[in-house]
């Protein structure tokens, strides 16, 4: 899995690209999240467009930046899930906890309410 973050502004871009498997990268990716709240921003979105796949630790990576943020007054949405992704979504049911849009621009709109 590749991931890459980027900072706009008030807000953080996650994206993540191949199998989200949360054993590779996980740690990495969870101090990253923890420098970007610690610069006070707290608006994130998660564009998974790219990710085929999804196991339970990458369900744990997610579920550990939502919480993360979510503690700090903020927000995380996923951004244009595959129809695969979508499915285990609703399966596991964190489509109830994660806000899911279909783009970037959605994303920025919602998490600027």
């Amino acid at each position: 899995m590749n991931y890459k973050i980027n900072h706009e502004g008030d807000l953080v871009l996650i994206t993540f690209e191949g199998d989200l498997i949360g054993e590779e990268n996980g740690p990495e990716i969870i101090e990253a999240v923890n420098d970007t709240l610690s610069n006070d921003i707290i608006k994130c979105a998660v564009d998974i467009t790219d990710v085929r796949y999804i196991n339970s630790s990458g369900i744990g990576v997610l579920i550990t930046i939502l919480t993360k943020f979510r503690n700090k007054g903020g927000e995380v949405i996923l951004v244009n899930p595959s129809d695969h992704v979508k499915k285990l979504l609703a399966i596991t049911k964190l489509n109830a906890i994660f806000t899911v849009v279909d783009s970037i621009a959605d994303a920025k709109k919602e998490l600027n309410k």
